[in-house]
C-alpha cells in the first residue's frame, strides 16, 4: 500500500491576553516558513480585535496551510479584559473554553486531518489533559520571563517555608528559597500574588497549580536565549528537561523573513497604531526620546498620570508616551486629562494611543525606555540596545525589573514608588547622568541576541531542533496509522 507523507500539522492556542498572542503568533509564522501546517486557535474576542486593527487574514494568506479557528471565553465583545476584568476572562476560560477545547479536539482527532502535536500557553494546563487524553504531543509555551517560571515553580516551597505569605510591611526582606536568586531577590520583587496574608489565595494558587503542570508536557518553548538566561535555564531545566529556547521570537522572525521580498511591516496588535508618531521621531536628535509605555494591560490612577507628566516634563528630555484609551481606573474626566496632556504636551513631547513599539525602539532619535517591564517589551528593548527604567504592574513584570537593574545592569527599577521626583532622578539618569553606563550593558546583550539568531546560533539551531522533533512525531504518527490500515 502507497503511504503519502503529509506536512505536520499543530495546533496552537494562545492565552487570550495581548502579551501572549503576540509572541505565539510570530512563533506560529516562524512554524508556518519551515513548512509545517498550522490550526491557530484565537478566542471570538481576540480574533475580533485582530481582524480590526490588523491586515492579519492577509498576512497568513501566504501560507497555504495555516488557518484560524475561534473558541468562546465566554465574555461578550465589550467586556473589559484590562485590570480586574482579566479575572473575569480567566474564569470565563475555565467555565466555558476548557470543554469547548475537549470537544473540538477530540473532533479533529477523528477527522481526516488528526494533529501532529499542540502547542499551548502555558497558563492553560487543561490542555495538557485534554492532549493526553487523545493522545497528542503537548508542546508547553511560556511568554514570561525565566527568571519568574522559576520563581513560580518555587512558590509552594516559599509556603512550606514560610516565606510567603509575608509577616511583616519588609518589602526590602531577602527570600532565599529561590534557586540561584538568594543574593538579591527582595520581597517586593516577587509577583504581586505574595503581597497576600492568605497561602490560599487564589491567585497563588492558580500560579503554582499551572506551573507545576509544565513538566507533564512533551517540551517547553521559552521566548529568551541562552546567553542572556544560562544560569536560570540550568535550573529550569531540572524540572523540564526538554526546552527550546528560541528568542528573542521578535527578532528571530524577522530574521528568517530577512530573504523574503516583501518589507511590510506587520501588526499582531489589539489596538490600533498610531504610526504618526515615526514622522516625529524623525525630526528629533539621536537618542533624545524616550519612550513611554506600560503594556496592554496595566491602568494607573489620575495621579499617577499626573505625577508621571510632571516628572516627564522636568527632566528635560523628549518623550513619547503611549496612553491607551482604557488606562484610567477612573472613568470620569478621562477623556479630559488625555485631551489636556496632549495640548500641553506639544513642545516637547508627543502622547497616541498606541504605537508600532518595535519600530519605535529600533528609531535612532530613541534613548531610552520607560517600561512595565513586560517580557516581550523587556526583550525588545534588549534587541534594539534601549536602556530601560521599570515599573512593574503584575505577574512576571516585578522580577523583570530586578533582572533589568540588578543583574543585567541594563537600567533602574522603580517598582513601588510614582512621584514625580523619582520620574525625573531616573529619566535624568538613564538619558544623560548614568547612559554611558546602560547603554554599554545592553548593547553588549544585544549583540549576544544577534548571534543567538544567526546561523548556527543557539536560537537558530534549537528552533530547527523543534522543527526536526515535530516531523519526528508527524513520521511516527503516519507509521502507526499505516500499521493499523496493514493490520
Amino acid at each position: 500500500m502507497e503511504h503519502r507523507s503529509v506536512s505536520p500539522h499543530v495546533l496552537i492556542f494562545p492565552l487570550p491576553i495581548q502579551g501572549h498572542v503576540n509572541p505565539i503568533l510570530k512563533l506560529a509564522e516562524l512554524l508556518s516558513l519551515a513548512g509545517l501546517r498550522i490550526t491557530f486557535l484565537n478566542t471570538d474576542y481576540t480574533h475580533h480585535r485582530l481582524l480590526r486593527y490588523t491586515n492579519i487574514l492577509d498576512r497568513f494568506r501566504r501560507y497555504p496551510g495555516f488557518r484560524f479557528q475561534t473558541i468562546s471565553d465566554g465574555l461578550p465583545l465589550d467586556h473589559p479584559r484590562t485590570g480586574a476584568g482579566l479575572r473575569d476572562m480567566m474564569d470565563g476560560i475555565k467555565a466555558t473554553t476548557k470543554p469547548l477545547f475537549r470537544e473540538m479536539v477530540i473532533s479533529w482527532c477523528r477527522s481526516s486531518d488528526p494533529m501532529t502535536c499542540i502547542i499551548a500557553d502555558g497558563l492553560m494546563s487543561f490542555a495538557i489533559d485534554v492532549a493526553n487524553e487523545v493522545g497528542v504531543p503537548i508542546i508547553s509555551c511560556r511568554t514570561l520571563s525565566p527568571c519568574c517560571f522559576l520563581a513560580y515553580f518555587s512558590f509552594a516551597e516559599l509556603i512550606e517555608a514560610g516565606e510567603v505569605p509575608f509577616k511583616d510591611d519588609n518589602m526590602d526582606r531577602l527570600v532565599t528559597r529561590v534557586p540561584g536568586m538568594a543574593g538579591f531577590l527582595r520581597r517586593r520583587d516577587l509577583s504581586g500574588f505574595c503581597r497576600t496574608r492568605d497561602a490560599n489565595d487564589r491567585g497563588i494558587q492558580f500560579i503554582i497549580t499551572e506551573t507545576q503542570q509544565t513538566p507533564r508536557a512533551h517540551a517547553l518553548i521559552l521566548n529568551t536565549f541562552e546567553d542572556l538566561d544560562g544560569p536560570i535555564l540550568s535550573q529550569i531545566r531540572n524540572h523540564c528537561p526538554k526546552i527550546y529556547t528560541i528568542g528573542p521570537l521578535h527578532a528571530h522572525l524577522k530574521s528568517r523573513l530577512a530573504s523574503e521580498t516583501t518589507t511590510s511591516q506587520f501588526s499582531n496588535s489589539f489596538w490600533e497604531e498610531d504610526r504618526s508618531c515615526l514622522a516625529w521621531l524623525d525630526r528629533q536628535p539621536s537618542k533624545s526620546v524616550i519612550y513611554v509605555s506600560f503594556g496592554s494591560i496595566t491602568v494607573i490612577t489620575k495621579e499617577q498620570m499626573m505625577e508621571f507628566w510632571h516628572g516627564l516634563v522636568n527632566s528635560g528630555s523628549r518623550f513619547l508616551w503611549v496612553i491607551r484609551p482604557d488606562s484610567l481606573t477612573e472613568k470620569d474626566g478621562e477623556f479630559q486629562l488625555q485631551a489636556q496632556l496632549r495640548k500641553v504636551t506639544k513642545e516637547r513631547g508627543q502622547i497616541v494611543d498606541w504605537a508600532p513599539q518595535e519600530e519605535v525602539l529600533a528609531h535612532p532619535a530613541v534613548g531610552g525606555f520607560l517600561t512595565h517591564g513586560g517580557w516581550n517589551s523587556t526583550l525588545e528593548s534588549i534587541f534594539a540596545g534601549v536602556p530601560m527604567i521599570c515599573w512593574p504592574y503584575f505577574s512576571d513584570q516585578q522580577l523583570n525589573s530586578r533582572f533589568v537593574s540588578h543583574v543585567w545592569k541594563m537600567g533602574m527599577d522603580m517598582k513601588d514608588t510614582c512621584d514625580r521626583v523619582t520620574v525625573e532622578k531616573m529619566v535624568r539618569d538613564v538619558m544623560e547622568e548614568r547612559r554611558a553606563e546602560f547603554t554599554k550593558s545592553v548593547d553588549a546583550m544585544a549583540k549576544l541576541a544577534r548571534r543567538s539568531l544567526s546561523e548556527g546560533g543557539t536560537s537558530y539551531c534549537n528552533f530547527d531542533r523543534l522543527i526536526g522533533d515535530i516531523r519526528l512525531m508527524s513520521a511516527s504518527h503516519s507509521r502507526e496509522e499505516l500499521a493499523s490500515v496493514e493490520m
